[in-house]
């Protein structure tokens, strides 16, 4: 099938792009500069050149491809606004189909706020971050347009083998010998999972359009982030002492979305591994990514 991919660059997207190819789906994949023309042909994919806030340019384009796959967000203070947009503008294409078009769009584990000692499943009531409350108004659009058929992955933290995702900060830090910063406190625990698994799961659900509805998707159910630093700081032989900043000062050097990371949060996928079989290959963080970067310093 052809599918049309929103964010096909980012940590999620890249990942899911290279899925796609690899199970021979035709890739269009929404581009506003050369160099995502240029990685976004490298992965075997076709860029159409275009601007998510721009949607009047490219709804109607992917409205007629077989799928639309939504995993771009600019965060910038306007994401909101721009998602809006955009997911109007794909509604209002799709009241000209004959048969509904087939939507993956994207929301997070940030959602469902601090869980605890709670194993958060996709019945849970969300208890969004203010600043990505949209992200709940707008699937649910999604989900009540009726020429859609509409899932929702809210994906766990998700790392990555190649830009370190989540991860990236500590990476930074300890790849430059630094003791790795930790926002809130070392005990909170982050839902993960690994981007390659996490566009199998994207894809999985895609190819089941009588699928619609909410889909968690995490490969470890909760891992403390202290325990993440840790594993990252002595596979670099980096120091192990941990700085701990407070929330607050957190989010007044970053922005309101630093909150996310001090989310003291658990996350259940066995809704999306009995719809669709879903398996994640990577299921201990700490070995897979002791693996990479042992390789990387070989």
């Amino acid at each position: 099938m052809q599918v049309f991919v929103l964010g096909g660059t980012g940590t999620i997207g890249t990942a899911v792009v290279a899925e796609l190819v690899r199970r021979n789906h035709k890739v269009l994949a929404l581009s506003r500069s050369a160099r995502s023309d240029e990685l976004l042909i490298s992965a075997g994919a076709k860029p159409f050149r275009g601007d998510l806030s721009d949607p009047e340019h490219w709804a109607d384009v992917a409205i007629s491809s077989d799928a639309i796959i939504q995993a771009a967000a600019t965060f910038d203070e306007d994401m909101g606004d721009v998602d809006a947009k955009a997911m109007k503008a794909v509604i209002h294409a799709s009241e000209t189909r004959t048969e509904p078009t087939r939507l993956i769009y994207t929301g997070g584990c940030w959602l469902y706020g601090e869980t605890g000692d709670y194993i958060a499943a996709e019945d849970r009531p969300f208890d969004p971050l203010p600043l990505f409350s949209w992200m709940v108004t707008h699937a649910q659009a999604l989900l009540d347009a009726p020429k859609l058929r509409t899932a929702v992955v809210h994906p766990a933290m998700v790392y990555d083998m190649r830009d370190g995702g989540v991860f990236d900060r500590f990476l930074s830090a300890a790849k430059a010998g630094q003791c790795i910063e930790i926002w809130g406190s070392a005990a909170t625990r982050w839902p993960l999972i690994e981007s390659r698994d996490l566009a199998r799961g994207y894809c999985d659900l895609l190819e089941r359009s009588d699928l619609v509805g909410y889909f968690n998707a995490a490969a470890e159910v909760g891992v403390a982030v202290g325990r993440v630093a840790s594993v990252i700081s002595k596979a670099y032989g980096s120091p192990t002492e941990i700085i701990t900043r407070t929330v607050d000062e957190a989010v007044k050097e970053h922005g309101a979305w630093a909150k996310g990371p001090t989310l003291d949060q658990q996350m259940s996928a066995r809704k999306l591994q009995s719809a669709v079989g879903w398996r994640p290959q990577v299921t201990d963080f700490a070995e897979a990514t002791s693996r990479w970067i042992a390789d990387l310093q070989s």
